[in-house]
């Protein structure tokens, strides 16, 4: 009997699937300054805001995004 594993995402897959859950009105900034690491910041209407860190972008974007939602 086969085993059916999930293959792991890639980070492009990551990132769409970040950017494709984020609701319109929320403000997104991304940045990084030369050799740093990758700075997000997100914030809800209602004022919450969070930011993180992080070595990839991806790794930052989703853990903003999971504090958030």
């Amino acid at each position: 009997m086969g085993h059916n594993y999930a293959k792991p995402l890639t980070a492009e897959a990551r990132m769409e699937r970040v950017f494709s859950r984020l609701p319109e009105d929320w403000t997104v900034k991304m940045e990084r300054q030369r050799g740093e690491k990758w700075a997000v910041l997100m914030q809800r209407p209602d004022g919450m805001l969070h930011q993180e860190t992080a070595d990839s972008l991806i790794e930052a974007l989703e853990e903003v995004w999971r504090a958030l939602r």
